[in-house]
């Protein structure tokens, strides 16, 4: 009479069928991903009327970029993104948080930021609440200030981007200037503090943070921090208007400011692009299409290299401090 296998062989080939099963849901959901991507950004360039017959009209050596305007648009943006990664450690500290420093804040900025690559947003929050930990941040302060400070980086977005909206050669002039009197009023309704409060505490219940003591400190928070962010968005906005001329693209100032944040916010409400690749690049195209033509499609996929580059570079160094374990690690590896 044959023996069964022994319990170890099934509990094997179990944990193997398992691991076949969850790498298929991985290629499927990224198989979907990338769909979903393709698809979007192909209706937002249909909508615009581009085609390929445009696209190869296009004449690439007659580009002479001006070298020192895009320098100086790299540097403009990389300002933004040192200014950004400042205010989440502002932040930290308004709501109760120790002084982490600015090298602690750049290095929990930029590392987590890595998260924007994956699919999905709660990696660049899950990272920063991570990583503010590791820098002795309690869990709910750090969990309060990664929602807070990504939900005013887009309201700020927002306010920037709406400078879109207000641009001719778009028709619907009514419409759109009452769009963008309706968001507007809406930002500033949020940041009254009888509204904020309650709403903010219920997102960071709801993620499993401990609401901080010392949350919203006095009845300017909200509008504080709003403008805070704005500022940001400004920056990164005056680089893609620089980038831009650096390119031989003229743009109106208030549509060179505003298309970059406006693309950035409806580029990560497509929650299945990583970074909203595609999408982001979609909409740049779409709201430069009046103005440059089938050079929008240009200076949109220019844009992307050009952020990622300035994005990454710091990043990738910035990461390199977290590979050795922290002293609190090390300490208690030692204790072991």
């Amino acid at each position: 009479m044959r023996e069964p296998p022994p319990p170890t062989s099934r509990t094997e080939a179990g944990s193997s069928r398992s691991g076949e099963r969850s790498r298929l849901r991985a290629a499927v959901g990224a198989g979907i991903r990338i769909g979903l991507t393709v698809l979007v950004t192909w209706f937002i360039v249909k909508a615009v009327g581009l085609t390929l017959e445009d696209l190869r009209a296009l004449d690439l050596s007659t580009l002479r970029p001006r070298w020192w305007l895009l320098l100086l648009s790299g540097g403009v943006l990389l300002l933004a993104y040192l200014y950004s990664a400042a205010l989440w450690g502002l932040l930290v500290k308004e709501l109760g948080g120790p002084d982490v420093g600015i090298h602690a804040s750049l290095r929990v900025f930029f590392t987590a930021n890595l998260g924007r690559y994956l699919p999905g947003k709660v990696w660049q929050l899950a990272g920063l609440t991570y990583l503010a930990r590791r820098e002795g941040v309690p869990a709910g302060t750090a969990a309060a200030a990664a929602l807070l400070g990504q939900a005013f980086s887009l309201a700020g977005a927002t306010l920037v981007g709406l400078g879109v909206l207000l641009q001719g050669g778009w028709g619907w002039e009514v419409g759109r200037r009452s769009v963008a009197g309706v968001v507007l009023a809406f930002l500033f309704l949020l940041t009254f503090p009888a509204i904020l409060r309650p709403l903010l505490r219920t997102v960071i219940q709801r993620a499993r943070g401990a609401v901080p003591d010392a949350l919203w400190p006095d009845k300017a928070f909200g509008a504080r921090w709003l403008g805070l962010y704005a500022v940001s968005w400004i920056l990164q906005g005056g680089a893609f208007w620089i980038l831009g001329m650096s390119l031989g693209a003229p743009m109106d100032p208030i549509l060179g400011l505003s298309v970059f944040p406006a693309a950035y916010l409806l580029g990560y409400l497509a929650l299945f692009a990583p970074a909203g690749a595609g999408v982001r690049e979609g909409f740049l195209i779409l709201f430069l299409n009046p103005i440059l033509g089938a050079g929008g499609a240009v200076l949109a996929v220019v844009a992307r290299l050009w952020a990622t580059l300035v994005e990454l570079a710091p990043a990738l160094v910035f990461a390199r401090g977290y590979l050795k374990p922290s002293e609190g690690e090390a300490k208690g590896e030692g204790r072991g």
